[in-house]
């Protein structure tokens, strides 16, 4: 057992009050996610999140996972116990498609699921996570027998799914790639190359992995106009669909890393000796799309992260700040030491801790509602609409929340004061396993530059101003509520100065507009988040539970005062011409 315990009416509330869970169980498809249903799996999945995952976090931490000189890996302690109880209790096919086997609850309610197993133990979620999205990009570029054969035994967490993407010599610029695979009389393909960074690419949870692998057919165009996806199992299934002939690929090593010591990032060979066999996944040449669909769920769930890993490092610093006394808070009796927590400024720092998480909590949901709607809306302009807003969201989850989870892990050491620095305490874990989220899939710039690049020009700049549109909205329905008055002041500032620096990135030059990308990210991320919590208080305030009323609407107020209030000062980082970092910086950052 561990001290981690899920939060269940913050979940629930969120689900309910912040995204719309209910409005999504009136979607076709989805009629079976209605209330008491959800709540008992909710409840369930904390159980399981904090009896059997939670424990796993140190462990995992302090052994990490080893590879053995045959180029097997081994997981930590009570690592393989925990992943086949959660095969065993259908966790991973929660919101996977019913026809293959998978419970087709809405993917709202699995996240809300994810986010517990990653709070959990991050090392450990890594390999359903990475196993979700492959089953998305199977399902949607898989053949027919592709989807039939692996998809049933992915569904379940039976085998399990990587992404290999990265070589050597191509990181984030995919069109370096080199890895080749030669077409076969028979229809499939021999695939010979080196990948990095693999997670979970080996290890001893499953009995097969199923590695989708980008590379280059002969003749294939340069950059990623020639990038194909391929399907190469760990184990070639046999006639009877189980595990059979072991594949021509290894892993060569495990890296040492700063955290998530537990997860098995793994440099993997393929083809060695005769070639890996491999099958064609989508399109040849069309590698780029298929894999963007894997790579979008694992930005929203890389997203969660950052509010996972949050979570678990406020939780562990309220506590401490309860225990420790230290020093006399104002109003204590004289001649005794006060629990820190009497403390103005670490109450300072614990209420900016829950109150960002909450909002980063409701910008994932949200996210995760609007990829609901765009695959079971009815009505074809609602999924259009969701699909947009699934597209703007995600750059924002996924690096906001990331940012944020390195901050405030930061701010829950600090709580701890010298002894968050000391290793046995279990908050400077949290801290080193949060920095690798703003570096997963598609670094923090890259969701930047995809905001102002792809995101931004959706509609000439229509999705932003709906988007913001929306957002006045909720702070005018501010009006008659004096608990949130200062909110608003603080929401309407906000929106004004990102609407104003929407329209000039619309009008600015490519360079220009690329060097106020983060700026610009932190601003609309900011503003979507402090909305997100005003509305969760204004629902409070017609639920007739004042003491829910009264936290929800602190929540946004400190919010508001405290990260709201600095978004129109990042304006000029935004629209201040980028002279500098054109001319200037090249005689500063001068090798």
């Amino acid at each position: 057992m561990s001290d981690f315990r899920v939060d269940l009416d913050e979940i629930a509330f969120n689900l309910r009050h912040v995204a719309d869970l209910d409005g999504l169980a009136t979607l076709d498809g989805f009629e079976h996610a209605e209330p008491e249903m959800v709540d008992q799996l909710l409840a369930e999945a904390a159980r399981f999140a904090e009896e059997v995952i939670a424990p796993l976090n140190r462990v995992g931490d302090t052994e990490g996972s080893r590879r053995l000189d045959d180029g097997s890996v081994v997981t930590p302690t009570g690592f393989r116990e925990a992943y086949q109880a959660y095969v065993d209790a259908g966790w991973g096919a929660v919101s996977m498609d019913p026809d293959y086997g998978g419970g087709g609850f809405p993917h709202l309610v699995g996240l809300a699921i994810e986010e517990m197993f990653t709070t959990a133990c991050m090392s450990w979620s890594l390999c359903p996570l990475l196993t979700q999205g492959a089953i998305n990009l199977l399902g949607a570029y898989g053949t027919d027998e592709q989807k039939a054969l692996y998809l049933p035994q992915m569904a379940t967490g039976v085998w399990t799914g990587t992404m290999n993407l990265t070589e050597p010599q191509a990181g984030s610029d995919l069109g370096a790639v080199t890895a080749r695979a030669v077409p076969q009389p028979d229809g499939s393909y021999r695939l010979v190359g080196t990948k990095i960074f693999i997670t979970y690419g080996e290890h001893d949870l499953a009995d097969n992995i199923v590695h989708l692998v980008l590379a280059r057919t002969p003749g294939a165009p340069p950059g990623t106009r020639g990038i194909s996806c391929f399907l190469v199992p760990k184990h070639l299934p046999a006639a009877d669909g189980s595990p059979g002939l072991r594949n021509d690929v290894r892993c060569v090593s495990i890296e040492h890393k700063l955290g998530i010591h537990a997860s098995p990032t793994c440099v993997m060979a393929y083809g060695d000796d005769d070639g890996a066999v491999g099958f064609l996944v989508g399109e040849e040449n069309g590698g780029m799309q298929a894999m963007f669909t894997m790579m979008n769920h694992a930005r929203l769930s890389v997203g969660l992260e950052g509010v996972a890993i949050a979570e678990r490092s406020y939780q562990q610093a309220l506590a401490y700040a309860h225990e420790r006394r230290q020093g006399r808070a104002p109003g204590a009796p004289a001649g005794e030491s006060s629990a820190i927590i009497d403390h103005p400024d670490v109450r300072r720092m614990l209420l900016d801790m829950r109150s960002a998480i909450s909002a980063m909590r409701g910008l994932a949901y949200r996210n995760a509602e609007a990829i609901d709607r765009a695959s079971h809306s009815a009505d074809g302009a609602q999924r259009q609409a969701g699909s947009e807003r699934a597209a703007l969201l995600t750059p924002l989850t996924k690096a906001w929340a990331t940012d944020l989870g390195c901050e405030l892990t930061s701010v829950g050491l600090q709580v701890h004061g010298g002894m968050g620095f000391i290793e046995e305490t279990g908050s400077a874990q949290h801290y080193r396993d949060a920095r690798i989220a703003p570096i997963y899939e598609g670094t923090n710039g890259i969701q930047s530059a995809d905001l102002v690049g792809r995101k931004l020009s959706m509609r000439g700049g229509g999705a932003v101003r709906d988007h913001l549109d929306e957002i006045a909205a909720t702070a005018r329905s501010i009006d008659g509520s004096v608990e949130l008055k200062s909110a608003r002041q603080h929401l309407d500032a906000a929106v004004e100065a990102t609407g104003e620096a929407t329209e000039w990135l619309l009008a600015a030059e490519p360079f220009q507009r690329l060097a106020g990308a983060g700026a610009y990210l932190r601003m609309l991320a900011t503003t979507t988040g402090g909305a997100a919590l005003v509305d969760g208080a204004l629902a409070a305030a017609g639920l007739g539970d004042p003491e829910t009323a009264a936290d929800r609407a602190v929540l946004a107020r400190f919010f508001a005062a405290n990260r709201l209030s600095a978004v129109s000062g990042l304006l000029a980082a935004v629209t201040e011409p980028a002279d500098d970092l054109a001319a200037a910086a090249q005689r500063i950052l001068a090798g």
